[in-house]
This record gives structure tokens, C-alpha cells and sequence, in this order.
């Protein structure tokens, strides 16, 4: 295990996501301004899976809406690809905490919603509405609504439509927050599986130290706002996890980094 400021991953991959020098700040009483995120540099290369943990208010959740272009930074930049990104687009997929799906359409009709908006042919949505579903293993429920699933499976679904999208950076914002901690664990596993089969380039925000060991190949650790990379720690465990890994003396060594890190800015 590797503790650093630094980003080392380099190689002749150039990068899927690249935020530069990003401040973020909004206006309060008179012309005074809360910085939230302050210089936020960071990479993430193709096929990574890389979490961001910090303390309630650390500015998470602002900096993956800002790489989402749902809000503008105050200064900096985000690149996917190379290129600058100005708003929302299908480069980038979003999966929240809440659930998101539309009542009033099916699985299969949720999944198939970022299809239809890039006007893609039908027999294409169809092909890949059915791979989708397959890979989330809800085939058998494409013609439910969301009403008669379980949290877990909903989540399943977003993550679905976000990822038959194909986007470049798939953007996960706390998604197994709200489950109850059995179900999150077995979520867990199933992101784990699915990015073993996928290998889609994934940012994801967790205030839960052993989630993001468990999915992750590096781990940035945010101070308290105002937001500012405190640490990066590579994660160098087997590829293949399963949930007896957080039991291992290595993924704990991992986490007494982490929670040494997040303690110490606490104070």
C-alpha cells in the first residue's frame, strides 16, 4: 500500500478525466465568499475505479456535480477526453443516492431513456436495453416499475441507464447510501462484478472508508472544507475482490491509513 500526494499513474494512457487547479466558492453576506474546494487537481485513467472520502461537507457532492456540469467551478477546469466540459452531457453518466427512476415507466422504458433522447435506432435500443438488463441481472423484471422493486434493484436499474449509455466516466454520487447494510454490502459485490466486466472508468464519492477500499484502485482522502486533496492512497489488493477481503490484514492496514487521515483533519 502506497500513501502519496502525488498522481503516479501515468504510462502513455492520457487520462479519461483530468480536473485542474478547481476552486469552487459561492457569495454570502455582503461581498464575502465560502470557499468550498480549493486547488482540486486530480486524474483518473481508463478502466480505474477511483473513490473520493471526506467528512459531511467537505465539498464532495459539489466537486462530482461540478465534474457532472450540473454547476460551474469558480475557476478551473475539467477535462473528459481532452476536452473541456461546459455542461451535462453523455460523455458522463450519473448515478445518485436517491432514486431516480421514473414511476411511470418500466425498467426496461427507464433504461432506455438516454437511448431515445440520442435518437437512437430502436432495434439498437432494444439489443442494448437487453445486454444492459442482463448484465444488472434484472431481465426478468424489464416490464416492471420501479414501485414493485426493492432499493437495491432500483439502484441496479440506474446504474443500467447510466452505463448503456457507454459514457466515458461513470459518476457515482454516494448510490448505496440510503440501503440497509446488508443490502449494501451485496451492492457492493455487484459493482464490484460489474466493473470486473465492464472495466467503464468510474469516479465515485462514499463517506464509507471500506466501500471505497473495496471498489477502488486508488482512494483520495478530501480535507474539511474549504475542499483540498489531502491524500491519494493506491490500493494494491487482487483485482478480484469479494467481501472476505474486508476482513484481510492488508485491506485493514488500508483503512487505519484512511481513518488515521480523516481523524487527523478532524481535529
Amino acid at each position: 500500500m502506497i500513501a502519496h500526494t502525488g498522481d503516479e499513474l501515468s504510462g502513455s494512457e492520457h487520462p479519461k478525466l483530468e480536473v485542474r487547479e478547481l476552486f469552487k466558492s459561492y457569495p454570502i453576506q455582503g461581498k464575502k465568499q465560502l470557499m468550498v474546494l480549493q486547488d482540486i487537481n486530480f486524474k483518473l485513467y481508463p478502466r480505474e475505479f477511483v473513490c473520493l472520502v471526506g467528512s459531511s461537507g467537505c465539498g464532495k457532492s459539489t466537486l462530482l456535480n461540478i465534474v457532472a456540469g450540473l454547476v460551474s467551478p469558480s475557476a478551473g477546469q475539467v477535462l473528459v477526453d481532452g476536452r473541456a466540459v461546459k455542461g451535462p452531457g453523455s460523455d458522463r453518466g450519473m448515478v445518485f443516492q436517491g432514486y431516480t427512476l421514473y414511476p411511470w415507466l418500466t425498467v426496461s422504458q427507464n433504461v432506455a431513456f438516454g437511448l431515445q433522447l440520442r435518437k437512437m435506432p430502436k432495434a439498437e435500443q432494444r439489443e442494448r436495453i437487453a445486454y444492459f438488463l442482463n448484465v444488472v441481472g434484472l431481465t426478468q423484471f424489464a416490464n416492471s416499475f420501479p414501485k414493485q422493486l426493492s432499493g437495491g434493484m432500483k439502484q441496479r436499474v440506474a446504474i443500467a441507464r447510466a452505463i448503456a449509455n457507454e459514457p466515458a466516466v461513470l459518476l457515482m454520487d454516494e448510490p448505496f447510501g440510503a440501503l440497509d447494510a446488508q443490502t449494501k454490502e451485496q451492492m457492493q459485490q455487484f459493482l464490484m462484478e460489474l466493473w470486473e466486466k465492464t472495466h467503464t472508468t468510474v469516479l465515485m464519492i462514499t463517506h464509507d472508508v471500506e466501500e471505497a477500499i473495496f471498489l477502488s484502485q486508488r482512494v483520495y482522502v478530501m480535507s474539511s472544507r474549504p475542499g483540498r486533496m489531502k491524500m491519494e492512497i493506491s490500493v494494491n489488493l487482487p483485482e478480484h475482490r469479494d467481501l472476505e477481503m474486508k476482513l484481510s490484514s492488508e485491506f485493514l492496514e488500508i483503512k487505519r491509513e484512511i481513518v488515521h487521515a480523516l481523524r487527523d483533519d478532524a481535529h
